[in-house]
């Protein structure tokens, strides 16, 4: 069995009827969204999803997930999202899909963040995987010198032909290989302190259960204290 399946399944099944769900963005969060159709179609379930990228937004649409604007909900009852890394204080490096912004807009204004992910994600440290950090487009080769002072190897996220990546929001993303973060709440607030740093992939505090499935069906919960 496909272990990030195997945790979507076991998410999803706790979504209730009337919930508003945030609808997470990358390969993990689509076993979740297409699992979501399937309880609609299957036993009529009622929600509302709120994706978190023009990629989640048109799988809901494909699928008959009736959707609601960011703008039209003061609050989400439930996010069901994937990350890149997560430590053992359940703090995430997310932002490999390139969604990170519109992501922890959603994050922040969820009263449960579920992250499903397999075993492979969790980590005892953060920064093996590149840390993403959504800046501005003007000025970046600037916002990009104030990065390379923290001595990492930086770079701007291209696409095949070179060109820069740009996010749903028309940023640019700057991957940066920590290697290590020992502090990521502390690291967090010194790279948004930054002139043209929009975001950092770095969600801390804000997962409140993940789910790790595993190949042979069986899932593992771990809850933030």
């Amino acid at each position: 069995m496909d272990a990030k399946e195997v945790a979507a399944r076991r998410a999803v099944a706790d979504v209730q009827e009337g919930m508003i769900l945030g609808l997470g963005t990358g390969s993990t969060a689509t076993h979740a969204i297409r699992l979501l159709g399937e309880r609609i179609q299957q036993e009529g379930l009622r929600i509302r999803g709120v994706p978190t990228s023009q990629r989640s937004k048109a799988q809901a649409e494909q699928l008959g997930i009736p959707l609601v604007s960011f703008a039209q909900v003061t609050s989400i009852d439930m996010t069901i999202d994937g990350a890149d890394e997560i430590n053992p204080a359940l703090h995430l490096i997310k932002g490999g899909g390139g969604a990170l912004v519109q992501e922890k807009i959603v994050a922040c204004a969820t009263r449960e963040l579920v992250i499903i992910c397999d075993a492979n994600k969790i980590k005892p440290q953060l920064g093996a995987f590149p840390l993403p950090i959504a800046i501005i487009a003007f000025g970046w080769q600037a916002t990009l010198r104030h990065l390379e002072a923290f001595s990492y190897p930086v770079h701007i996220r291209t696409h095949t032909d070179g060109s820069p990546y740009r996010t749903d929001d028309g940023l640019y993303i700057v991957d940066m290989a920590c290697g290590t973060i020992p502090d990521p709440v502390a690291f967090e607030q010194k790279l948004k302190s930054l002139v043209g740093v929009a975001e950092v992939g770095l969600f801390t505090n804000l997962a409140q259960r993940v789910i790790v499935g595993y190949e042979d069906g069986t899932t593992q919960i771990q809850e933030r204290s």
